[in-house]
């Protein structure tokens, strides 16, 4: 799996004002929890650019003062104004102690659905799943060979080894639905069909209650 490391330097002054001085100096606050003791911690904005600014599941290293901590990431604060990336906070990983983690989804396979003409819509681009931490990965494959028209993938549908699924069992992950061209054909198709079956008695009863032509007088 993918880990970005991240290099910073532990906070001894908390507060707005050294928030503030943190923020004009491109640095970014951040709180590392679930270990053995909380950390503050500030690092420069660009530390977290390719952590924050990807749909990715990713792990984070962060040095601090000579130690690494192995975590994922659990919260991101932006400024409502300048849409600057204000706070960041993370779960550090314990071996034996299970994490709640959001894992992206990654749909393979070729529709049955699709090839015969439906169209793929994709409800859902992640789980959340409770797991060791040895566990975690980048995503979930979801396999969507065998659906087919109007069928659906729901969230107790996929199998995820050592995961524990926390979405609601029923939840749509992946549907195929009719096209716009393939509901006209569903539509028009029946009547067109049964015209020519029905025409055929229909003519076969016309010719029989016809009378027969007279046949012309024999010549004298």
């Amino acid at each position: 799996m993918q880990t970005i490391t991240i290099e910073g330097q532990l906070r001894t002054g908390l507060g707005k004002q050294a928030t503030r001085q943190l923020r004009s100096e491109g640095k970014v606050p951040g709180v590392i929890y679930g270990g053995a003791r909380e950390l503050n911690f500030s690092a420069p904005v660009t530390a977290f650019k390719n952590l924050v600014y990807t749909p990715d599941f990713q792990l984070a290293e962060i040095k601090l003062d000579g130690a690494t901590h192995r975590c994922i990431l659990k919260d991101i604060q932006f400024d409502k104004v300048t849409d600057d990336l204000n706070h960041v906070d993370f779960l550090e990983l314990v071996e034996d102690k299970k994490v709640i983690a959001t894992i992206p989804l990654k749909f393979t396979g070729a529709a049955k659905g699709v090839k015969d003409g439906g169209k793929l819509i994709t409800k859902m681009k992640a789980l959340k799943i409770k797991t060791l931490p040895k566990y975690l990965r980048e995503n979930i494959e979801v396999d969507l060979t065998n659906l087919e028209l109007n069928g659906n993938v729901r969230v107790e549908d996929v199998k995820a080894v050592n995961y524990e699924i926390l979405n609601s069992p029923r939840i749509p992950v992946a549907s195929i639905v009719l096209t716009r061209q393939l509901k006209q054909e569903e539509s028009t198709t029946p009547a067109g069909a049964a015209a020519p079956a029905a025409a055929a008695p229909a003519a076969a009863a016309t010719a029989a209650a016809k009378p027969a032509a007279a046949k012309p007088a024999a010549k004298k």
